[in-house]
């Protein structure tokens, strides 16, 4: 590893009079930058799938053409959120962090900028995996961030706050594809303008962040606050990626079973959305502007679904994180049968629903993360939220393009309905295992 790249080293204590007011201070700090960068992240990762119909129209590429490209940035990142966690664990994440937005913020700048990129398949193709494998190198040290300097007790509220910039990010790329438009009168501004702006912030969480809190001469987040530590573990300057999994991952049965569980929120997340225009138009007969409400409505209730179940996790269920997804869950299954049994020209219940669902769902979606990051120690985490990543971007995000699918054109619509339900059963019996796991303050 390079050696800029490495974890920082503990600094010498600050008296204990001062550190009340450094905690506080750079913990907000701190926060902004992740928030702020991981918000960059996804100005720059759904970019191409509004450039489709430009694609189409202008080089006459079919829709298969370019979902292989789709494939290819899905691919590189489910891979990358898990090695790039791996291998995040033992880095300073304000390093890593910044080196992968700044690395996908250059693809971006190719793909819009470089002359005969977007003429050519098989360079897209490269260039999406490249992007993929970048976007991968984020969520994983901005989990180990907010693990070392949010405890146990807190993070619910914390982590769900954070996992609300993507929602952000990602709202904010319809309306910079229209200033972009208007500026610079070229569609691929659809690319470089969100390039640009994503390296500005890239610099602005860079000069934001910090690594550890010891690394700043203050204590571990969990003495800070009067939590128990009943586990002391190595630090990363004496633990190789290959010891962190084999000490930490492997042997760790209910982080193998929220993996397994991410496979099918990821599922049904992805089942409703990437369908849902579709079905809405060919069964419930939307109109275009309809069908684009409904799909808004979907992912910014999820904002509010994530926020809730961070406070229900940590002021009623006292750092458990299965009860409320469990609860949310169940929630899912009820507004699925309804959205599937709603007849056709009631598209008030229709919409009820599909923010029910977006509200609910996003609540596993955001949990699962976090309760990877409860059960491992700080050391671990970015391997542990990658490995959960990995499961639902590889299995669970591609099965339900093409599973989804496949089902509806042999069975119809009920045959897809039929595999959302069955998720949400896997989904709530592999959470429900983790009950057996009691929190507690041992990162």
């Amino acid at each position: 590893m390079f050696s800029f790249l490495k974890a920082s080293p503990p600094a010498p204590r600050m008296e204990h009079s001062k550190t009340d007011a450094a905690y506080k201070k750079l913990r907000w700090q701190v926060f902004a930058g992740v928030f702020i960068g991981y918000a960059a992240y996804y100005l720059i990762r759904k970019n191409f799938s509004l450039a489709i119909p430009y694609l189409i129209d202008e080089y006459g590429f079919t829709k298969a053409d370019l979902g292989t490209v789709g494939v290819a940035l899905s691919l590189a990142y489910g891979f990358s959120k898990f090695i790039m966690g791996n291998v995040s664990d033992r880095s300073n994440p304000k390093y890593f962090i910044t080196i992968g937005l700044l690395g996908s913020a250059a693809v971006s700048l190719i793909f819009g900028l470089v002359p005969g990129v977007l003429a050519s398949i098989p360079l897209m193709i490269i260039l999406a995996a490249f992007n993929g494998w970048f976007q991968g190198m984020g969520y994983p040290p901005g989990a180990k961030t907010m693990t070392n300097w949010f405890s146990i007790s807190e993070r619910g509220v914390w982590w769900s706050w954070w996992n609300v910039s993507h929602n952000l990010g990602g709202g904010l790329i319809g309306p910079l594809a229209i200033l972009g438009l208007a500026i610079f009168g070229t569609w691929q501004s659809l690319f470089y303008l969100p390039a640009l702006i994503a390296i500005v912030l890239a610099f602005i969480m860079f000069w934001l962040m910090r690594d550890t809190p010891e690394s700043q001469g203050l204590p571990p987040v969990d003495e800070w606050k009067g939590e128990k530590i009943v586990q002391h573990v190595e630090s990363a300057h004496t633990l190789s990626s290959k010891d962190i999994f084999k000490k930490y991952i492997i042997n760790n049965k209910f982080l193998w079973a929220i993996a397994i569980a991410n496979v099918f929120v990821y599922f049904i997340r992805y089942g409703i959305i990437d369908w849902a225009p579709t079905y809405l138009k060919e069964v419930k007969h939307f109109s275009v502007d309809k069908q684009s409400w409904a799909y808004f409505l979907y992912e910014y209730a999820g904002i509010f679904g994530m926020l809730t179940s961070g406070y229900l996790s940590d002021k009623v269920f006292k750092g458990h994180r299965a009860p409320p997804m469990l609860l949310f869950l169940t929630g899912v299954f009820i507004a699925i049968i309804v959205y599937w049994k709603n007849p056709a020209g009631n598209p008030l219940v229709d919409n009820i629903c599909l923010v029910a669902i977006g509200f609910l769902i996003y609540g596993p979606v955001m949990m699962i993360g976090l309760q990877a990051a409860d059960l491992v120690p700080r050391i671990a985490t970015g391997t542990a939220t990658g490995l959960t990543g990995l499961f639902g971007y590889l299995l669970g995000s591609a099965s339900a393009g093409y599973v989804m699918g496949k089902l509806v054109d042999l069975f119809g619509w009920d045959g897809g309905f039929y595999a959302l339900i069955v998720s949400c059963f896997l989904g709530f019996l592999f959470i429900a295992f983790t009950l057996f796991h009691k929190p507690s303050g041992s990162n």
